[in-house]
């Protein structure tokens, strides 16, 4: 491990203070569940400075106000597991966050690390998505709000400066008669990382008609997204085996448009089509 200045900051203006000194040769230090692995790497990308903001309690916390869900950034995934607001208002992040790691990760790794982290097998993101997630943040200059699937460029890169940090995650709680599911596909069943996964949220009207229906898929393309095409195939429909499956291999099909045919494409073709459909499924 190379040498690097360490810095424990106790709130945000000390954070964005140093940020606003060292931002571009300085890492964020949440849970550590990422970045400690990489500076103990040979090659890793050594900063000069590493700020640890594990100690903020603004950053911590989850909470609902007026209809809205507000997930500070040093959430552990423990902590959104065991959390009833979380399971009330969106149980697919829960199902999301169940599935990371070990008990070990999800106690010690955040929401916020998550996100910023940027790795397309980030489980948080696709159900954030889906809820239409909005995050803030925050510099020595102010604080700018943006929709969480606008912060990516590709992975493991994101719009934040090097001058800012995380403070908020934003979300609407989903409305009573929504149904959510968040499924993924590893190599193995526990302490697995995502080869791919869907989250996907249905609504339907007293007729059964599907009212809102919104799918973003994991690790299958460079950047998160709702697959509007296969959303608006749902919409005005009753939910059926033949739909969800039509649902899945348009998802597939948008996939290749924008990712061109690669060598893992013979895979992933059909397994994200099963996928899409098994999360509409479970919706229902």
């Amino acid at each position: 491990m190379k040498p690097f200045e360490y810095i424990a900051v106790r709130s945000v203006e000390e954070t964005c203070a140093a940020l606003a000194q060292d931002g571009s040769d300085s890492r964020i230090l949440a849970g550590g569940t990422d970045l400690l692995l990489e500076l103990r790497r040979p090659a890793g990308n050594s900063p000069r400075v590493v700020v640890d903001i594990s100690r903020i309690n603004e950053l911590k916390g989850i909470v609902a106000s007026d209809g809205v869900v507000t997930l500070g950034p040093l959430a552990t995934h423990t902590q959104i597991l065991q959390s009833l607001v979380i399971r009330e208002s969106a149980p697919l992040l829960s199902f999301a966050v169940a599935s990371i790691g070990s008990p070990q990760i999800r106690n010690r790794g955040t929401v916020g690390g998550n996100i910023m982290n940027a790795a397309t097998c980030a489980d948080t993101v696709p159900p954030l998505i889906a809820l239409g997630a909005t995050v803030t943040l925050r510099s020595t200059k102010g604080s700018r709000q943006m929709n969480l699937a606008d912060l990516f460029v590709q992975p493991y890169q994101t719009r934040a400066r090097a001058d800012e940090v995380l403070t908020a995650i934003e979300f609407d709680k989903l409305p009573t008669q929504t149904r959510s599911a968040f499924v993924k596909l590893g190599r193995r069943n526990a302490v697995s990382i995502s080869r791919l996964s869907v989250a996907a949220i249905l609504q339907k009207d007293e007729e059964g008609r599907i009212t809102d229906a919104r799918i973003v898929p994991g690790a299958a393309f460079p950047t998160w997204q709702r697959v509007s095409e296969a959303d608006q195939m749902l919409v005005g429909e009753k939910p059926s085996a033949a739909l969800f499956a039509a649902a899945g291999k348009r998802v597939s099909e948008v996939m290749i448009a924008d990712t061109g045919r690669r060598w893992s494409t013979e895979y992933k073709e059909p397994v994200v089509a099963v996928l899409v459909r098994r999360a509409l499924e479970a919706c229902c």
